[in-house]
């Protein structure tokens, strides 16, 4: 075996979870355990997040031999701590694609795009995953100008046939978000919202009971091509299979030089209050979930025993502020007024993998060896959307992929040295012009 060849830190110290809300309220899960020998598959998934357990149940339900590696637990990266939001595109716009790669590569991802709800939707229903589904999203607008944007967009979805999005005015907000901070907004009819980490719980039980294999606590650190073979190699142990899938995206820690050049980790926050009873009700009497369409937005919804998950921020780098309730609570007072004097209790931060197009993007790093990264805090549902590309890719239908594939990668300015500080900048700039609407 050949074993440790790069002397790659672990970057989950235990594999413990972080002490979030989802945290504390997940279904029971069997202990799984590390890899710590030398064995054979056919496909090797490494990173058991949204991407890669989507990838993992397709391929196990088209009867595959599937080995899937995790360098910590199920969904302990940005699959198990994020806003828990089924919000339909991906972060950069149909109209920054279309202006950036063309109408053509625009009409195409808007055809797409919404596959990636749905798919959640069938693996809740088909291996009875309990992650509290609810229904429906809502995009804030605070001014006039993102109300324009958002009839824009609403336009936009309507030319590829998305009849699923109703704006709203001002006069109707408060039918679904008890505030007074919104002029308007855009309804989601297909969007809504899960317990992330459950639902990423159900996901890896999902692609058990078809048969695929899982190791937690397995931090791969190096990986071997070869002509008619892929090693994927371990602390303490290896797979030697015929076709590798990388999904590590913002925690893929070094491995792989090529991608980590190609995002950059980005950290975003949350705080989860005490239960809040009857005033939730009150506050979100429509139980959707929110997020506003600013550069530097707020998420936030309820969770199925009532209390406010609000989240935010950005620290680029992927590092975590010193106080995260003191960086996101201001933002839900503004909001929520009446929240002033509720306490939180819980706060965490995690990294999304953010590519300077804020467009996903997927390949080859060779003939046997597929990835996809960089959903840039877009990725509940894009990760499922991608899985299931991936896997329709090794079944033989490479039609989605190629398309994928293709679209050119944006290398940050300056390279990986200068693309914290550029962003630093690009962030400073876009904040000061939603703080004055500009």
């Amino acid at each position: 075996m050949s074993n440790n060849k790069r002397n790659i830190p672990h970057y989950s110290e235990q594999g413990q979870y972080p002490d979030s809300y989802y945290a504390a309220s997940t279904n029971p899960k069997p202990e799984r355990p590390a890899l710590q020998e030398d064995i054979q598959a056919e496909i090797c998934i490494v990173g058991c997040g949204f991407s890669g357990l989507s990838t993992g149940i397709h391929l196990t339900e088209a009867g595959h031999n599937v080995i899937m590696l995790e360098g910590a637990q199920i969904g302990w990266g940005a699959s198990g701590r994020n806003g828990g939001q089924i919000v339909n595109g991906l972060n950069a716009s149909l109209q920054k694609i279309e202006r950036a790669y063309g109408r053509d590569t625009a009409d195409y991802v808007g055809g797409v795009v919404m596959r990636g709800g749905d798919i959640i939707r069938r693996f809740v229903a088909d291996y009875d995953i309990n992650c509290d589904l609810k229904k429906l999203n809502f995009f804030a607008a605070l001014t006039n100008k993102h109300m324009e944007e958002l009839k824009e967009t609403h336009e936009l979805w309507k030319r590829h046939g998305i009849e699923t999005r109703e704006l709203i005015g001002k006069d109707e907000v408060k039918q679904y978000i008890n505030t007074d901070a919104y002029v308007g907004g855009m309804l989601d009819y297909s969007g809504g919202h899960i317990h992330p980490l459950n639902l990423a719980l159900g996901e890896a039980d999902a692609v058990e009971k078809n048969g695929g294999k899982i190791y937690e606590n397995t931090l791969v650190v190096d990986i071997e091509y070869h002509d008619d073979h892929v090693l994927v190699i371990t602390e303490f142990g290896s797979v030697k299979c015929d076709k590798a899938v990388i999904c590590g995206n913002a925690y893929l820690n070094k491995v792989i030089p090529k991608l980590t050049d190609r995002v950059m980790p980005v950290s975003t926050q949350i705080i989860a209050t005490e239960p809040l009873g009857d005033l939730a009700d009150e506050l979100i009497p429509s139980d959707l979930c929110v997020e506003d369409i600013r550069y530097i937005l707020d998420y936030y919804r309820l969770s199925a025993d009532k209390r406010m998950l609000f989240g935010g921020g950005t620290v680029y780098g992927g590092t975590d502020p010193a106080d995260i309730e003191g960086k996101i609570r201001p933002n839900m007072e503004k909001i929520f007024p009446v929240l002033k004097d509720v306490k939180t209790e819980f706060a965490w931060s995690g990294n999304f993998a953010l590519s300077f197009s804020r467009v996903p993007q997927m390949g080859k790093l060779h003939e046997r060896v597929f990835f996809a990264h960089g959903y840039s805090g877009h990725g509940v549902t894009g990760t499922h959307l991608f899985g299931q590309i991936l896997a329709n890719a090794i079944n033989g239908d490479t039609s989605e992929f190629d398309r994928f594939a293709q679209i050119p990668w944006i290398p940050f300015p300056g390279g990986r040295a200068l693309r914290v500080p550029y962003s630093v900048v690009g962030s400073w700039w876009y904040g000061f012009k939603d703080k004055f609407g500009i």
